[in-house]
């Protein structure tokens, strides 16, 4: 397994992170543990920063919160001076619990509802990014009825396609996001934003989706709506354009087959786009906004297991099974996500089989790992997932009622707890039997 960050071997043999042994971890809050690397979190998002600052043009680092969103997360992330972007009503709700600054929230989203457009106008977010023309409409009129008038970007689909899975490309024309450049709504959409109370248009919008490892797509984005920026100006008035948000999908490594490029790789293509595009258009360099999720907190992720039975069919596989699975990363049942593991309290061990991680829910597509190479496996191992802390805990579920796992920042030999352990209890806290059942079971005891 990759180390990333922090992460080493220890002389006990052990796999630390932030200063802190694993095993400990483990013995301490119990697993399913989700472990993040907060010094490696917090270098990834510096080092978007300064790879903007070196392009010479106006930005704004966005942190895309679908990734991980807790209270703390948000804490750092305002620490460490970017902005947020949020997609639906509790995102929202956990920034402004932690009191994030309002007026460096981004709002997204396909769907969002009156009640969450009513929710981020009364909090006076920086700006939302509309998708569609029924939130144009929605939102200004809402706007209006309050008497404010609401920064907008118009997110596009430029029709750019990239290798990736298809569940997680969204530039194409065939997507659920945006407006679509090709068939003229996105045309339109700039018209009609630019005669709709309420609201004013600052900015064009475009991700064209995610774990992508070249630049080519991001600089063919750049020039298509830039193209498009420039007629918004030109022909329909648009002259408080300003911004240029080209999304983020910026791919990491999960395993040895992926090949990301560094942040300053990706920020001085896009840099350079931007410039030439705009130079080729005659127009002032616009501010650029990327939205970095996956790429800040991927990486800085481990989740540790504990191992339980063990099933050998000889000659087909070895099935090695986990206290988690699905219920905590969804991942590979849901678009074959493929991760790396080793054994976190066996770390120097020669690896002398391969086997296959199995989850613990009842369905045959509850497979972590299908094959990986490890020590020999006994009952009461720590398996350690690298490359967890995007979208693993964000997804989590109760399937089976099986509680989600205690999340856990480590750093500088110190961990602590960002979100508690689910006991059953919990899981079962927002039930409710109706008098007639209670009675029923009553009058049969």
């Amino acid at each position: 397994m990759y180390l990333h960050g922090t992460s080493r071997i220890n002389e006990q043999g052990h796999l630390e992170i932030g200063g802190v042994d694993t095993t400990e971890l483990a013995a301490k809050f119990g697993t399913p543990l989700y472990v993040f690397d907060e010094q490696l979190m917090r270098e990834t998002m510096r080092a978007y920063k300064s790879a903007l600052e070196a392009t010479g043009l106006r930005h704004e680092v966005a942190y895309a919160s679908k990734a991980f969103c807790t209270l703390a997360m948000c804490r750092i992330v305002a620490e460490e001076g970017l902005a947020l972007d949020v997609v639906s009503g509790g995102e929202l709700h956990t920034a402004l619990k932690a009191n994030f600054p309002p007026e460096r929230i981004h709002f997204h989203g396909n769907n969002k509802t009156p009640d969450e457009i009513e929710q981020a106008l009364n909090a006076g977010i920086g700006a939302f990014v509309v998708d569609n023309f029924h939130e144009l409409e929605l939102l200004g009129a809402l706007a209006a009825e309050k008497g404010v008038v609401a920064d907008i970007l118009l997110r596009l689909s430029p029709g750019v396609e990239v290798h990736t899975h298809e569940y997680i490309s969204t530039g194409q024309i065939d997507s659920k996001f945006g407006f679509d450049l090709q068939n003229g709504s996105a045309q339109r959409a700039i018209q009609e934003s630019l005669k709709t109370k309420g609201v004013r248009l600052i900015g064009l919008h475009s991700h064209i989706g995610s774990q992508i490892f070249e630049t080519e797509g991001f600089k063919h984005a750049v020039e298509i709506v830039g193209d498009l920026y420039a007629k918004a100006i030109h022909e329909w008035g648009a002259s408080d354009l300003s911004v240029l948000n080209v999304g983020g999908g910026f791919g990491i490594r999960y395993t040895e087959e992926d090949a990301p490029l560094l942040a300053h790789q990706y920020i001085e293509a896009i840099g350079t786009a931007v410039k030439s595009t705009f130079d080729r258009l005659g127009l002032p360099y616009p501010e650029i906004v990327i939205e970095p999720g996956r790429s800040i907190v991927g990486n800085a992720g481990t989740t540790l297991y504990t191992i339980g039975s063990i099933k050998d069919i000889p000659g087909v596989r070895k099935y090695v099974s986990v206290n988690g699975g699905m219920s905590d990363n969804p991942r590979p049942a849901l678009y074959q996500a493929v991760y790396e593991a080793m054994l976190a309290n066996r770390a120097r061990e020669e690896e002398t089989e391969v086997v296959s991680i199995a989850g613990k829910a009842c369905e045959s597509g509850d497979m972590l790992i299908w094959d990986v190479k490890l020590p020999s496996v006994k009952a009461g191992d720590v398996l350690a997932v690298s490359c967890t802390g995007a979208y693993n805990y964000s997804m989590a579920s109760n399937y089976n009622r099986i509680a989600r796992p205690a999340v856990v920042f480590v750093q500088n030999g110190q961990a602590d707890v960002v979100v508690k352990r689910e006991s059953f209890d919990d899981v079962v806290s927002l039930d409710v039997v109706p008098a007639r059942l209670l009675d029923g079971v009553l009058s049969q005891s």
